[in-house]
């Protein structure tokens, strides 16, 4: 089983460069360590012997790799007949990981720390499999490498619109298929808590909600978002009054009952706690800049 590459999102990954290559027999990748940037590989027609560290890959048509920033990358032999691949390089600005598995772990490598309340989402790219659109993705990165001869002001856009398009192609979350159960259930548990935070909302009814033991959704989304249900939904409820208060000149208590909360002593301390203000002082701090 190929391992997951889960990356943090926002900051979006972004495209530095592209290519198709072209291999005749005998002609083989290069040695790299440690290249800095990840190395998407998509092989077109023939095959491409290439390893990374421990582990080695023949990538015949519509197989893809996605070569990591840290690691050595070295070709497993010559090519034995014509291979045709693409290859992106793209950078990471966010937090990003290994795993065995498609629970997204929080991130590891973290050259940034990020700067948002609510969980971020998880970009889940498996590093070698066969490409469940192999067309697509080849047309995708046609036209990637055909932007590159346009000026710059016109080409940084089409190949970064054109290389999210390729992420949200390779992102598993994105094929059912592939996602693993309990992503799918921690999904499920955002999207009921998104609806329902202005409500009051309990263990019991998420349970309900989802037909399944809170117990196992809080482990499921402590594995996607590193938070629990209720720690979700604190964070939502804060973030949605961070809105307001910027937004609207609504009250204080008002603010707080449309986001869910009962009494607004409570809501004011934990968005103190969250903002290092009180409501009243975050919004005026905010209008003294503006």
């Amino acid at each position: 089983m190929s391992s997951i590459i889960s990356i943090a999102v926002p900051p979006l990954p972004y495209c530095l460069e592209s290519g198709k290559t072209i291999y005749q027999p005998g002609d083989a990748h290069p040695n790299r360590t440690a290249l800095g940037v990840f190395d998407f590989i998509a092989v077109e027609s023939g095959t491409l012997f290439i390893g990374e560290e421990e582990q080695q890959w023949s990538l015949t048509d519509g197989q893809s790799v996605l070569l990591l920033p840290d690691r050595t990358h070295y070709s497993v032999k010559g090519t034995e007949e014509r291979t045709v691949f693409y290859w992106v390089h793209f950078h990471v600005p966010a937090a990003w990981s290994v795993s065995e598995d498609a629970q997204a772990p929080m991130p590891s490598h973290e050259p940034h720390k990020q700067q948002y309340l609510t969980a971020p989402y998880f970009l889940q790219i498996r590093q070698s499999w066969t490409l469940p659109y192999p067309e697509q993705a080849f047309r995708l990165m046609s036209k990637l490498n055909e932007a590159s001869s346009e000026k710059q002001s016109r080409s940084f856009w089409t190949r970064q619109q054109t290389f999210e398009e390729l992420l949200r192609l390779l992102d598993l979350r994105q094929h059912e298929g592939y996602a693993s159960p309990a992503v799918m259930v921690a999904e499920s548990a955002e999207a009921y808590l998104k609806a329902h935070y202005r409500s009051p909302v309990t263990g019991e009814m998420l349970s309900a909600a989802l037909n399944f033991h809170y117990n196992y959704i809080t482990r499921c989304m402590k594995s996607v978002f590193g938070q629990t249900p209720m720690e979700y939904l604190m964070e939502l409820r804060l973030e949605q009054a961070r809105l307001l208060l910027l937004k609207t000149d609504w009250p204080v208590s008002e603010i707080s009952a449309s986001v869910g909360f009962e009494h607004v002593p409570y809501f004011t301390t934990r968005f103190t706690r969250a903002h290092g203000l009180a409501p009243t002082r975050f919004r005026d701090r905010y209008r003294t800049h503006f």
